[in-house]
């Protein structure tokens, strides 16, 4: 029998650990306040030895039309307890 979401996030939070979603919306925010820029999407989320590794895409030039914006894709990394490293 599988845990539901519900169960898992009980669990997460028993062990004082952050759930997934919460892990990307911190690192959302971290990055957002370091380069000025909301990122866009969330194109890799990975757990690692060490905590975890984001990478997301952030809007650095608007133009119009949309397609010819300039997109930079970062790499972060987070301690497991969701702060940026």
């Amino acid at each position: 029998m599988t845990d539901t979401p519900e169960k898992k996030r009980d669990k997460n939070a028993a062990d004082g650990e952050p759930t997934p979603l919460e892990l990307l919306r911190a690192a959302r925010e971290q990055l957002g306040e370091l380069t000025g820029r909301t990122p866009e999407t969330v194109s890799r989320f990975e757990r690692t030895d060490s905590g975890w590794t984001v990478e997301a895409e952030v809007v650095e030039v608007a133009r119009v039309p949309e397609t010819m914006s300039l997109m930079a894709l970062y790499e972060v990394t987070l301690d497991p307890g969701g702060r940026l490293t």
